[in-house]
């Protein structure tokens, strides 16, 4: 006679994963705020929208997920920061356009239930979103048998922001003589990675746990350290000071993303040693043999965010920056597109 099979004979323990919820609830709802009007639990998470104050609202939203940062994070068998990662690449791609971050929902994914691993990561995220300043609601976390290798997983975010439409942040007000003020990243934060594992790994042959003398660090104490979140630091600037765009240096580096915000009549002169290059970048660059173009349209370089703004607002602005102790360089400045055929101009 055959046995009587259960779900956990075909890999999914039902009972773990309800154990499971219970941490996350713990976890979540250190994040709520205003506004959150549902447990972790239910079958959707639900926000209140306070918007009495407000003539024309907008909602902003955006989803992206860590990418192969996760290698490094199996490799090291630490899992508490790419929480912070996921949360950062979502919610740096909002407040861009001005938006406040609302509430934020997760998709983890893992072939068998690792409740230690499991717990480390949605941490990782509530603390994400307390440097945000908005709340986790709800996600997913989906156990896919023979789908990942043991102790591996994948993520994806999701977040809601709210904007004024007559605040939304678009590039539209950008002209020749605005200046561009960086903003420093924590390293590489969550790009490149697949550059990086070739070159720290197949070509140098390293271990995660090599120190680098440059870095001062271990290699993947380094390569793990968690992407910048802009959201507290960009909307005390734009409370009462004019900015015209923001850039957030992700996927295609500092020249692409710039570009991205900036009007078709214009272009962008960058300066070249205007800014701090953390160490990591020009490791990378030797060890690859990658040229300075490649590493521009690859990695952040340091500057994680980019504020373009007008020209007698710069110094205020910078200083603003500076008493919020962030690391700010004036970079660049806008100009006439007929002045050159590169868009984005090194001089």
């Amino acid at each position: 006679m055959t046995k009587s099979l259960t779900y956990a004979d075909a890999g999914v323990d039902i009972d773990k994963a309800d154990e499971f919820v219970g941490n996350i609830k713990k976890i979540a709802k250190q994040t709520f705020r205003s506004g959150v009007i549902s447990e972790i639990g239910g079958f959707g998470g639900m926000f209140s929208l306070n918007i009495a104050h407000m003539e024309s609202p907008v909602l902003v939203s955006s989803t992206d997920g860590v990418g192969t940062k996760l290698k490094i994070a199996f490799m090291l068998g630490k899992h508490d920061t790419v929480g912070i990662d996921l949360v950062a690449m979502c919610v740096n791609d909002i407040v861009v356009q001005g938006a406040k971050p609302l509430f934020f929902l997760d998709y983890l994914s893992m072939g068998k239930l690792e409740p230690k691993i499991a717990t480390d990561v949605i941490s990782g995220i509530g603390e994400g979103c307390r440097q945000a300043g908005c709340a986790l609601i709800g996600g997913e976390t989906a156990e896919m048998p023979g789908f990942y290798k043991d102790n591996e997983y994948d993520l994806a975010g999701f977040v809601v922001g709210l904007v004024e439409n007559s605040k939304i942040i678009d590039g539209s007000g950008i002209h020749v003589g605005d200046q561009l003020i960086g903003i420093s990243s924590s390293g590489l934060h969550s790009n490149g990675y697949s550059l990086v594992r070739k070159i720290c790994f197949e070509i140098l042959g390293l271990e995660v746990d090599h120190y680098v003398p440059e870095f001062g660090k271990k290699l993947g104490e380094e390569l793990l350290t968690p992407t910048r979140i802009y959201s507290e630091t960009v909307h005390r600037i734009i409370k009462d000071l004019p900015v015209f765009g923001l850039a957030h240096i992700t996927g295609g580096g500092i020249t692409d993303n710039i570009i991205r915000i900036i009007p078709e009549g214009c272009s962008v002169v960058l300066h070249k040693n205007s800014w701090e290059i953390p160490p990591v970048f020009e490791y990378l660059k030797k060890a690859g043999n990658i040229s300075a173009q490649e590493m521009m349209r690859t990695f952040n370089n340091g500057i994680g965010m980019v504020a373009v703004v007008h020209e007698k607002n710069t110094q205020e602005i910078f200083d603003r920056l500076v008493a919020m102790k962030e690391k700010a360089f004036v970079i660049g400045e806008v100009i006439d597109r007929k002045e050159s055929e590169e868009r984005v101009k090194w001089v």
